[in-house]
């Protein structure tokens, strides 16, 4: 990498810091400035664009919500970026409300941006595209996961009926993945992003960190200003059904590949099972029934 194969071994450090399939480090460069390196996992060439991950993270970082991009291979996924200095936060640290509305702020920021991203995050494409993976490495699925998979199709079909404008949308709102500033909330690792339904990012980002019910009105209520359409959160628990149904290939796929950052089935059925429990609450039809007053 240009910028370090000019300097001696001494006069930087790296400190690794987290992330489920790839090596991320801090490098701290002395008399300079501190860089996040991001190593590709083993397996994520089957699965993510580098070339497109790369014009995403650029744009993300022009809207003024993720970190500048300084370098980026796109035929290995190589990354340098610059490094923000806050809090990364957990599922801990949002349940402080106030950053729960900070990210609200810079997800309507990204959405509302008129940006544009390389590819569409479907879904449903997406549900199939893992299953072609998992079939190819000869995984087994989590019992029962047809069957769920057939009801996620009857949404499917109700989402298709009252669809929303897209916008660029981060797709993986892991909640490591959100930088709190104290001023602002800074979102970084692109690889799953896409033109998407604004409502995913909330719904995602609501399963990953945890939300309770509070959390998820401050979220929602920061994000339109107040006033919370009754379809817009069918919406978004909709994709709390579908991230997790999705994420649970995900999580398989991982295991196939022998990534040991993790036990990947115990997490896959962790998802599948919530994903069911979800489906099952007295008010998921409510909301789905909400999607249809989608103008």
């Amino acid at each position: 990498m240009p910028l370090f194969t000019r300097l001696p071994a001494d006069a930087y450090h790296a400190e690794r810091l987290g992330g489920l399939t790839n090596l991320v480090y801090r490098i701290s460069v002395q008399d300079d400035a501190d860089y996040l390196l991001r190593i590709p996992g083993k397996g994520t060439e089957d699965y993510i664009n580098r070339a497109v991950e790369a014009h995403d993270a650029k744009v993300a970082a022009a809207v003024g919500v993720s970190a500048r991009v300084l370098y980026f291979d796109s035929d290995d996924g190589l990354m340098l970026a610059e490094y923000i200095p806050g809090l990364t936060l957990s599922t801990e640290g949002f349940k402080d409300i106030d950053r729960v509305q900070r990210a609200a702020r810079s997800f309507r920021q990204l959405h509302q941006s008129e940006q544009v991203f390389k590819t569409r995050f479907d879904v449903f494409a997406k549900i199939d595209e893992y299953l072609a993976l998992v079939a190819k490495l000869k995984a087994p699925l989590p019992p029962g996961y047809q069957q769920v998979k057939q009801e996620a199709d009857g949404i499917r079909q109700r989402l298709a009926a009252h669809p929303v404008p897209l916008a660029p949308c981060h797709c993986d709102p892991l909640a490591e993945n959100f930088i709190d500033t104290g001023e602002q909330v800074y979102i970084v690792d692109w690889e799953y992003a896409g033109n998407n339904d604004p409502m995913w990012d909330l719904g995602d980002l609501s399963v990953e960190a945890g939300f309770d019910a509070e959390q998820d009105h401050a979220l929602l209520a920061s994000y339109f200003n107040g006033s919370v359409p009754p379809e817009q959160a069918g919406r978004m628990v909709m994709y709390k059904a579908l991230c997790d149904l999705l994420w649970t290939l995900w999580g398989v796929v991982q295991h196939a590949n022998d990534n040991p950052a993790e036990d990947f089935w115990a997490y896959a059925l962790e998802r599948f099972e919530r994903c069911q429990a979800l489906m099952a609450q007295a008010d998921f039809t409510q909301h789905l029934q909400a999607i249809e007053k989608t103008a």
